[in-house]
């Protein structure tokens, strides 16, 4: 998170965000807080970071990234 006139932005995590309320959390009926953590864990794990692809990295996925650096 960044104040007015830091050079940090906060748009990839706005971004996300917005992203994991719309594909999970509503459409979604949690009846515990664990059940909800179970899934919003299974959705970064298993799909978004390495299936998704994100716009701020050249539109590839953060596991095809990570493979290119090492």
């Amino acid at each position: 998170m960044s104040g007015t006139g830091n050079g940090f932005d906060n748009a990839a995590v706005e971004t996300f965000f917005r992203t994991l309320k719309s594909e999970l959390v509503g459409r979604s009926v949690f009846v515990t807080r664990a059940e909800a953590k179970q899934a919003i864990g299974r959705y970064i794990d298993g799909f978004y970071n390495p299936v998704r692809r994100q716009s701020t990295l050249d539109y590839i996925s953060p596991v095809q990234r990570e493979g290119m650096a090492g």
